[in-house]
């Protein structure tokens, strides 16, 4: 569900790994418009559509070597399901407009609030790529169901709040 702390928990693996001194870069699968999700995640090449007036970058490639955690891996096009799988199966990466396959060490965590197995059977999913991903499965359960963390997220909300406001005053 929203909210229950999926994001702190890849903070917490990362943080916790190899990869720590890396980049950790998240991204919101859900908040990114669908025509540019492709060159956020996989980059471009100057000339690769109106606009692209340089190269660019993609979140997969300054990652590497580092963890990308994608949240609400469910709302991602069939399209883009197919390079995502592509990326699990080479480890490269290429560009939009891009002919150069890049290879790229991402540790790659997703989280969804969707039930994906669900949408595997709608047709809304890649089966395949529901495989690749699901290798270690998580359950973060919803903080009304974590009563005992209440009182410690209230504690630390109000240690925080209040060194702000002792350093503001």
């Amino acid at each position: 569900e929203n909210g229950t702390g999926k994001e702190l928990m890849a903070r917490t693996i990362h943080q916790l790994s190899r990869r720590v001194d890396q980049p950790l870069i998240t991204v919101n699968c859900a908040a990114i418009p669908e025509e540019l999700i492709e060159s956020e995640l996989f980059g471009h090449e100057k000339g690769a559509f109106p606009g692209a007036n340089e190269r660019h970058i993609g979140l997969m490639e300054s990652a590497n070597g580092g963890t990308l955690f994608l949240d609400e891996i469910g709302d991602l096009a069939p399209e883009l399901q197919a390079n995502l799988l592509r990326f699990l199966e080479e480890r490269k990466i290429r560009r939009v407009g891009g002919t150069k396959p890049i290879p790229s060490d991402v540790r790659l965590i997703t989280a969804t609030n969707t039930n994906l197995e669900q949408s595997v059977q709608e047709g809304r999913f890649r089966e395949d790529l529901y495989y690749r991903l699901n290798v270690l499965h998580l359950r973060i359960p919803a903080l009304r169901e974590r009563k005992a963390d209440v009182e410690l997220l209230a504690r630390h909300f109000f240690a925080k709040f209040a060194a702000e406001t002792r350093t503001s005053a």
